[in-house]
């Protein structure tokens, strides 16, 4: 690890004691220094020497102080720039501090108040720095904005939003809760033609379902009890932008209808009102059904579903990216340890066993609350497993138990042992295969053979959790 460079800070004054004054007390205080006596000099020294923050009096004998100030965040953004100023001229460094100075200071300066201020402009510089290396850290490892993964199947959805994302087609985002649908959905929007336009979002399921129509349609003053003035529709505010609707599933069967008409007339009428609406946003639809038990239901109408189908991006649960689980904990730690100032630098290996052992139920957004959770506990530089939540190691100490009962055939074994992986997978049984070693087809028909039903189908279709299996 190179030495930790000294921060940098030009000092700028056309009284030479000043100068030498700040130059004395800034070395002293650890600082790396450089002065110039004019303004013009202090900008040659910025433009070479690249200084963290600078100080400079207001009042130079070759330039305007404030355009000084100026000139320097235009060169670059992020110096931070303290000003002096003669006493009674608070109008100028009230001036030089919306041109982008850090703070002022009023002559004769106080040395204490001077180094304060300079340490919190540093701090702030260096909260800025830090933010952008984790950028630059990530930016290899992920392609959207707050999308990480470096897995086969992210990089794969990856690929398709990149491939689809320019294109006007209607996309239905699929995935379980918390695996980051909406992040999927904002980065479809940000790299299409459309990211200069609205990106509206409502939550079909977070809206009562009486409310919804009049929020996605707009209505006229008096079309009905309470409409005490217009109000203009989500469809209407899309206008040129992108539109997601989130848990489509949870959408009334007739507002579905009203939807499908919409988007194949592109116009409606709000509620009450004779105005046409023309609409012109691309749609992007979410949910956390399964699609097939939803349409055989009718909970989704079929006509619907193959309009807002046009391409299908299928957001993998966390259980089956578990080589992200490392990456993704490195994101959150940095974030939660700089949000919350602790000392919390890496997980212990045991943290990162228990973490990839365990099952997700919540995905990546249980994994965010474990690590935050964790950050806010944990007392040392390392997080250890008693920092995680309860839930998570009991979850993973009772997930790796297959206990045997005595007196039991090879045949009843079997059955077990598939029953219990069916479970940890919730009833994928792809994954199901994969982890006892078999092929699907074989695993069907030994599910068919030991009479397994599809617990998981029946517990998706009626919203409760799949059945413990019985012992056998």
């Amino acid at each position: 690890m190179g030495i930790k460079r000294k921060k940098r800070v030009l000092a700028i004054d056309d009284e030479s004691a000043m100068t030498e004054w700040l130059k004395m007390l800034l070395e002293h205080a650890g600082y790396e220094v450089k002065t110039a006596s004019m303004g013009m000099r202090g900008e040659e020294l910025f433009k070479v020497w690249r200084p963290d923050a600078v100080i400079t009096d207001l009042m130079l004998p070759d330039v305007d102080g404030i355009a000084l100030v100026r000139k320097f965040k235009q060169i670059d953004p992020e110096a931070e720039v303290i000003v002096i100023t003669g006493q009674g001229n608070i109008p100028r460094s009230v001036e030089a501090v919306k041109a982008g100075a850090f703070d002022f200071l009023e002559k004769p300066i106080d040395a204490e108040r001077l180094l304060d201020k300079l340490e919190k402009s540093l701090k702030q510089k260096t909260l800025i720095d830090e933010n952008e290396q984790l950028k630059a850290k990530l930016q290899d490892r992920y392609k959207f904005q707050n999308v990480i993964g470096k897995s086969k199947k992210m990089h794969e959805l990856f690929d398709l939003v990149e491939s689809v994302a320019a294109s006007e087609a209607n996309i239905l985002i699929q995935g379980e809760n918390g695996t980051g649908k909406e992040l999927i959905a904002n980065a479809m929007h940000y790299n299409s033609k459309r990211n200069k336009g609205p990106f509206i979002k409502i939550n079909c399921a977070a809206i009562p379902k009486d409310l919804i129509e009049s929020e996605l349609f707009g209505y006229k003053k008096g079309a009905f009890t309470g409409a005490t003035a217009d109000k203009e529709g989500l469809f209407e505010m899309a206008e040129g932008g992108s539109l997601l609707l989130d848990e489509i599933g949870e959408m009334p069967a007739y507002l579905q209808t009203k939807l499908l008409r919409v988007l194949q007339e592109r116009e409606y009428r709000p509620i009450g009102s004779d105005r046409i609406v023309h609409v012109d946003f691309r749609l992007i639809c979410a949910t956390n059904i399964d699609i097939d038990s939803a349409l055989r239901d009718g909970r989704l109408r079929e006509d619907l579903y193959f309009r807002i189908n046009t391409i299908t991006l299928r957001v993998p649960p966390l259980r089956e990216r578990t080589e992200d689980i490392p990456l993704l904990c490195d994101y959150f730690l940095d974030k939660f340890r700089q949000r919350y100032q602790k000392s919390a630098k890496n997980l212990a290996p045991s943290v990162y066993h228990l973490l990839i052992r365990n099952r997700w139920p919540g995905n990546v957004r249980e994994l965010e609350n474990a690590i935050e959770r964790a950050v806010l506990v944990g007392k040392g530089s390392e997080i250890v497993a008693t920092d995680l939540p309860e839930s998570i190691r009991e979850e993973t100490a009772a997930a790796t138990d297959f206990m045997i009962p005595p007196h039991r055939t090879l045949a009843e074994i079997e059955k077990m042992a598939i029953l219990q992986t069916l479970q940890r997978t919730n009833w994928n049984k792809q994954e199901a295969a994969q982890i006892l070693g078999l092929y699907r087809p074989t695993l069907y028909s030994k599910m068919k053979k030991h009479d397994i039903r599809d617990a998981g189908k029946s517990a998706r279709s009626s919203g409760a959790s799949p059945p413990a299996p019985a012992s056998t």
